[in-house]
């Protein structure tokens, strides 16, 4: 069996994942067209040329313009179902989802239209698929605090379908402690944490993320190698960390995958898995990661099976479903 092979036929996990960052260009006019948005890009093809990024920012303002094509809660199934169509390709077998409301309620469409259309779709890759899904709010951490608690509110009638609160978009000059009270709030309400930190944002962001907001996973943390005392602390205490190789090629947080520093990273016993972040505006879903980054670090076998179980050791499954998929290897 070669290394590609091996890796579509590994059982894996994809914990950093963002829905709308799935979404591809054709499927993206499709539902344009039919709710009739006129979207900036004249074409398919238009829009793929425009995705040559600088960095992250560059990134989310093409993506935040393709959400304005969503609006009905029909849009959200289709955007998502699509997604696991892609993941039972991939054999992913366990999904935890990010959404960012605010993307949405900001421009009008409901919250329960949002998650309606998202929720529909895990009920259905569960059952056409087995794929098992969590979903995670992401609150927007370029907007204010008192956003995040207004999105807290409405996802309340909702809170069994909702299973983390999570922390995204612009990095840079919007620290972890910023959103501390609603962190607060979500861990008192019983949700699972994880935040994204160390992409673009200095190792402290990962330290505030951990002993303020209290997280159980940290999104990226690439830059967690910059500090000794902060890899020691995540590897005694096997914090997962998201990595996501593609997108960091792409926002140009390394500028070869072969200076990736996912291998240093297992060398010293951090606690990583591989995942896609915005698959269709970086170049690949979750088996391109793992095959890139495997020939570009040369990966061995025994490696490229610790992270994939490593996928699932770090997710929201309970221990027996966790066993389950692990009995597999």
């Amino acid at each position: 069996m070669n290394m590609e092979q091996l890796i579509l036929s590994l059982p894996k996990a994809e914990l950093h994942l963002h829905i709308e960052g799935t979404f591809e260009p054709e499927l993206m006019f499709i539902i344009a067209k039919r709710n009739n948005i006129k979207l900036k890009y004249k074409s398919v093809e238009e829009l793929k040329k425009a995705y040559k990024f600088n960095n992250l920012q560059d990134f989310l303002d093409i993506y935040y313009e393709g959400c304005n094509a969503l609006l009905h809660e029909q849009d959200f199934y289709d955007l998502t179902y699509a997604y696991f169509t892609k993941a039972y390709e991939q054999n992913i077998v366990h999904a935890e989802i990010m959404f960012a409301p605010q993307t949405h309620t900001n421009r009008g469409v409901s919250f329960e239209t949002v998650i309606a259309g998202i929720y529909r779709a895990q009920a259905d890759a569960n059952k056409n698929y087995n794929i098992s899904s969590k979903l995670i709010i992401s609150f927007l951490r370029h907007l204010d605090e008192e956003a995040a608690f207004e999105v807290f509110e409405q996802a309340k009638p909702f809170r069994g379908l909702i299973d983390a609160i999570g922390l995204d978009s612009s990095e840079l000059n919007h620290p972890p402690a910023k959103f501390k009270h609603i962190f607060r709030e979500a861990r008192k309400n019983g949700f699972f944490i994880t935040a994204h930190a160390g992409e673009e944002g200095p190792p402290e962001y990962i330290w505030e993320a951990i002993n303020i907001l209290k997280a159980d996973r940290i999104d990226h943390g690439n830059r967690c190698l910059e500090n000794e005392e902060l890899v020691k602390y995540l590897a005694d205490n096997q914090i997962p960390l998201t990595i996501c190789p593609l997108s960091n090629l792409k926002l140009k947080v390394v500028d070869d995958l072969k200076k990736h520093p996912l291998k240093e990273m297992l060398d010293k016993g951090l606690f990583i898995n591989i995942n896609s972040d915005d698959p269709a505006y970086f170049g690949g879903y979750l088996n391109k990661n793992y095959i890139e980054l495997q020939k570009h670090l040369n990966l061995t076998e025994s490696e490229i099976i610790i992270l994939a179980k490593n996928s699932i050791k770090a997710s929201m499954l309970t221990e027996d479903e966790k066993n389950f998929h692990l009995s597999n290897f």
